[in-house]
């Protein structure tokens, strides 16, 4: 465990109430996206807002929590949202499958973490070295080991289930490992594109980097597209964005339910003039800011939540 004075160091909040865990420690990772139902989708997992949001097939919300998976033959699957996005050129947001020494799925389940330095908030490993990540757990798995992160990305590779098949009929990339290059993002599916792509602008085709984690709030974007808060998401530190973050949440936004949209085009319902810088937030539901792009960059909607210049 860190000590509260580390924590400190990091721009954390640790008054923590008496019998509140932040876990942290060294952490590795691998990629995957299986396109099954995620585990913390289920009903009574853990003690939360409510269940992690799955989809149909064609990406549209289911409301049963408990509708069979696609990987075992029913119709619940991954939402597409569920991918990485940058959030600037050193911060991006995103999910993971988890395996955390000392806990369960009753305490990893909807929980967020951030990887961190001894300094700032960062990959301790590889080309990503220096930026930043917050992840929210949304599910497990029987093949992950101790303090164990498995990134979603599309295009990472299905891993030891394979629902993507039955979703979308056909899947590009190996079992393991997945696409190989940026280029072979054409070929998945166009809801799938620009999460495949993060991984080799923002994520550099890293392979596995390690870090060093600490369990933080969740920031309000990340919960407004999984629909799922921690009941104790409030005990543990707030997570500052590192300097130059432009849309890092602070935990203390109210949790939305999330309606899956394609993560290409569009800027969102934002409103206000002036132009937004390379990065930088340009539309979403509830944002007024700046809807055009500064010159060569385009208005992308990562999610119903938030639109980037990119």
């Amino acid at each position: 465990m860190r000590s509260a004075t580390t924590l400190l160091s990091l721009g954390l909040a640790v008054a923590l109430p008496l019998g509140a865990h932040a876990a942290s420690g060294s952490g590795h990772s691998t990629r995957y996206w299986d396109c099954c139902k995620p585990s913390c989708a289920w009903s009574k997992k853990a003690a939360v807002s409510k269940p992690v949001g799955t989809c149909d097939k064609n990406d549209n919300p289911l409301a049963d929590p408990d509708a069979k998976s696609g990987c075992d033959g029913g119709g619940a699957f991954m939402c597409s949202n569920q991918q990485p996005w940058a959030v600037n050129d050193k911060l991006a947001y995103g999910f993971a499958a988890t395996a955390i020494t000392g806990g369960s799925e009753a305490s990893w389940c909807c929980a967020c973490y951030a990887f961190f330095t001894h300094t700032s908030l960062t990959f301790t490993s590889g080309p990503v070295t220096g930026k930043t990540m917050v992840v929210q757990s949304i599910n497990t798995g029987g093949d992950l080991s101790n303090n164990h992160f498995d990134l979603q990305m599309p295009g990472g590779g299905q891993g030891i289930f394979s629902g993507c098949n039955a979703q979308y009929g056909s899947f590009p990339g190996a079992q393991y490992g997945g696409v190989s290059s940026r280029s072979e993002c054409a070929s998945m599916p166009a809801r799938l594109r620009s999460g495949c792509e993060w991984r080799f602008d923002w994520f550099q085709n890293a392979d596995n980097p390690n870090f060093d984690f600490v369990q933080v709030q969740c920031p309000s974007e990340i919960t407004a597209i999984s629909g799922c808060k921690r009941n104790d998401d409030g005990n543990f530190p707030v997570f500052n964005p590192p300097s130059g973050g432009n849309g890092g949440g602070n935990g203390g936004g109210a949790t939305t339910s999330s309606t899956p949209s394609t993560p290409t085009g569009g800027s969102g319902s934002g409103s206000g003039s002036g132009t937004a810088a390379h990065w930088a937030q340009c539309g979403g539901n509830g944002y007024t800011g700046p809807t055009n792009c500064e010159s060569p960059y385009k208005c992308v909607a990562q999610n119903e939540w938030y639109s980037q210049c990119l």
